[in-house]
């Protein structure tokens, strides 16, 4: 699938707010659906951007030989789910799915597992 048909994908997780689709070399997204005026998903991209570049500094310092598949931030009423993309799929790029949900709404097994699925079937 491509960039558009993932995020609209994305959305159908239930309790999405917001998705996009980020390239952490850059810090730019590549698409984004939903956010709405409290949620800035470019912003939001930027922001996470810096999480991952950090949690992969750690991992390299510590030595782990190891991959992050993905990286959960809970707030009191959202949760913030970075799935970066598996080598094979990012190309030169490095790429993470960026979802958004309504914590009360939200079934984080479900909205990781689905995550998953769509990352398979990503084209970018």
């Amino acid at each position: 699938m491509n960039i558009e048909t993932a995020l609209k994908e994305a959305m159908t997780i239930t309790g999405a707010v917001g998705a996009a689709l980020v390239d952490y070399d850059s810090g730019m997204s590549l698409g984004a659906l939903g956010g709405g005026d409290w949620l800035n998903l470019e912003v939001a991209a930027a922001g996470n951007t810096e999480v991952v570049r950090s949690k992969q500094r750690v991992i390299s310092a510590l030595k782990l030989n190891d991959e992050i598949e993905d990286i959960l931030i809970t707030l009191q009423r959202q949760y913030h789910l970075i799935r970066l993309l598996a080598p094979t799929k990012r190309g030169g790029s490095r790429l993470f799915l960026y979802l958004v949900l309504d914590r009360d709404r939200a079934n984080l097994a479900l909205a990781r597992h689905s995550l998953r699925a769509i990352e398979a079937d990503l084209a970018v």
